[in-house]
């Protein structure tokens, strides 16, 4: 049931928001000359699969988790994609593709073997990642990896409809902040 909801909502939503894409588009094209950032991340049953953003970090940023980033490494204009959350519409395709799900634990990336191991240990392969979700919206990011899978395994243990369309109303009003970024 809810992966009709990801597939529905992903279509709506990208056909929706397909104007602010071209001009997000347009104005990261300007920032940073490459508007997408595509980065490899861990999926569900630990399969890797390529995210899509918004490029918020300067072109020639090192690959790592925002957590480790330092915070001049956001452009202005990414300042405020990420701010508002907008850098993630990309990721509806993700989730249209089967990749994501708007729901669920935030991707990891290959190289966060600590984050890896507290997620095999909870048991949160098994689920599609997600672009929001309980860790989300409580501001837990990926530099506490064992709070973190802890969070997440209670999402997934007591996720149900009404708590997917929760999860996804309390993002998009504005809760949670994201990854942190060093200052």
């Amino acid at each position: 049931m809810i992966r009709f909801f990801d597939i529905f909502f992903s279509l709506i939503g990208l056909i929706v928001f397909s104007p602010l894409l071209t001009i997000i588009f347009i104005m990261c094209l300007f920032d940073t000359g490459l508007p997408l950032f595509r980065q490899e991340r861990i999926g569900q049953d630990e399969k890797l699969f390529m995210l899509v953003k918004f490029r918020t970090m300067h072109k020639n940023t090192i690959s790592i988790a925002s957590h480790l980033s330092d915070a001049s490494n956001i452009t202005f204009f990414g300042q405020f994609l990420r701010k508002t959350k907008l850098d993630e519409l990309p990721q509806l395709w993700n989730v249209l593709k089967g990749e994501m799900s708007l729901v669920g634990p935030r991707p990891g990336l290959p190289n966060q073997f600590e984050l890896i191991n507290a997620r095999r240990y909870h048991n949160i392969f098994v689920a599609r990642p997600g672009i929001t979700g309980l860790a989300q919206i409580d501001d837990i990011d990926m530099s506490t990896p064992e709070l973190l899978a802890k969070t997440d395994a209670r999402m997934l243990a007591n996720l149900t409809l009404i708590s997917y369309l929760k999860y996804i109303i309390i993002t998009v009003l504005g809760r949670g902040s994201g990854d942190a970024i060093k200052r």
